[in-house]
């Protein structure tokens, strides 16, 4: 395998199943099951991840110098062989398209994967497209390869990291790809979410997941977000954004100044959603369940401004659904349209679940000349409790 040599300047390395990944300001703030927000109806896998997903591993490389930079790598690998070679199905469904998500004709046309998916910040995202084909055209078997659909998205996190000193180097997305692990995924201030500000707070990364019962296949649906967007924010119905007095528009209701939306924290950014499931779905039932993504993103309070970018990357980990590069025919597994509402409402309820615990366990950053406020536990939980929202 050919490598670059790493360059350790601004880097934090994570490694999704360890708990030095999250800094202790992290590890201390709860995620929103630990609070009582319990959302929907069907129960979550083991980690409350999308590794709940057999085979799915996430790995971050976090990308800080406590000045000014303050951003990452988030890498999504589909199973543990590669990803070329064994091909997953995919789509993609775009809610808002203001943004920079690499692969994404390829992927409609073919309805699959052919790599792993890195999330990274706005001005980062060729960089860590040309760092991703490098590191795979050095596995094993891809001596004869001649063309590569790199799948990276993006949100712009500028407001607390330098983006155009575009600080991600190839040293950091092998990194991200390498310690990549199947077990307890890290969450807020970590890899591509260590940057990103949600709702006028602190965003980050963040999961969830939901398993179906067996008498509906037992299938298991999870859920990664990059969060970075506005709106106004409830969880579980509960009006957080307005009681705790912030969010988009607040300073323009009853007034006849003129608007300015750039001045706005809560009214632009994007958010990057990735599905994962084990149901042997085709390529069209997976940008359906995509879509449904997109639902659990509106009921956080997100309208999907205009310049929001708010895209869903969906794929299918069952082995009777892999393609692979040979000619002629192949039979794949198909679930019928009518198996598959169960799937659809825990997309919903696990994107759902993800925006909040990325919003929860991010702390508050000083960057760039700023700094981003984390979302305060102790208010939000009275105001969840005086709505009802938590049990």
């Amino acid at each position: 395998m050919r490598r670059k040599a790493f360059a350790p300047i601004f880097t934090v390395l994570c490694l999704a199943a360890s708990p030095l990944c999250a800094s202790s300001q992290e590890s201390e703030r709860p995620r929103a099951r630990d609070l009582g927000l319990t959302i929907g109806v069907f129960e979550t896998g083991r980690y409350n991840a999308i590794t709940d997903v057999a085979g799915v591993r996430v790995g971050h490389t976090t990308v800080s110098d406590g000045v000014r930079i303050q951003t990452g790598v988030t890498a999504i690998l589909p199973h543990g062989g590669n990803p070329y070679l064994s091909r997953v199905p995919a789509a993609i469904h775009v809610g808002n398209g203001f943004g920079k998500l690499l692969g994404v004709t390829q992927i409609r046309e073919l309805g699959e994967l052919e790599t792993p998916i890195l999330l990274t910040c706005t001005l980062c995202v060729w960089k860590a497209a040309d760092a991703m084909v490098e590191w795979m055209l050095g596995q094993e078997g891809m001596e004869n390869v001649r063309s590569l659909n790199a799948a990276v998205g993006e949100t712009n996190d500028g407001g607390l990291n330098d983006i155009r000193a575009r600080p991600i180097t190839a040293a950091h997305v092998v990194q991200a790809l390498e310690s990549a692990s199947d077990g307890p995924v890290a969450e807020g201030v970590v890899g591509a979410g260590a940057g990103t500000s949600a709702f006028g707070w602190k965003g980050g990364i963040g999961t969830s997941s939901r398993i179906l019962p067996e008498s509906m296949g037992g299938y298991s649906v999870g859920v990664l977000v990059q969060s970075n967007f506005g709106g106004i924010l409830q969880m579980n119905g509960a009006p957080v954004g307005v009681e705790l007095g912030q969010y988009a528009f607040a300073d323009q209701v009853g007034r006849d100044e003129a608007y300015d939306p750039q001045a706005d924290v809560q009214e632009w950014g994007s958010i990057m959603m990735v599905v994962a499931t084990d149901a042997p779905l085709s390529d069209r039932n997976l940008e359906r369940i995509a879509a449904r993504a997109v639902m659990g993103l509106a009921r956080t309070g997100s309208y999907a401004s205009n310049g929001s970018g708010d895209y869903v990357i969906a794929f299918s980990t069952a082995t009777g659904v892999r393609r692979s590069t040979t000619s002629g025919e192949h039979t794949y597994d198909d679930l019928a349209n009518e198996s598959m509402s169960g799937l659809f409402e825990a997309t919903v309820e696990a994107t759902e679940e993800a925006i909040y615990n990325s919003l929860l366990k991010a702390h508050t950053v000083t960057s760039n000349g700023r700094t981003v406020e984390a979302l305060p536990i102790a208010e939000t939980v009275e105001i969840l409790r005086r709505y009802g929202a938590i049990r």
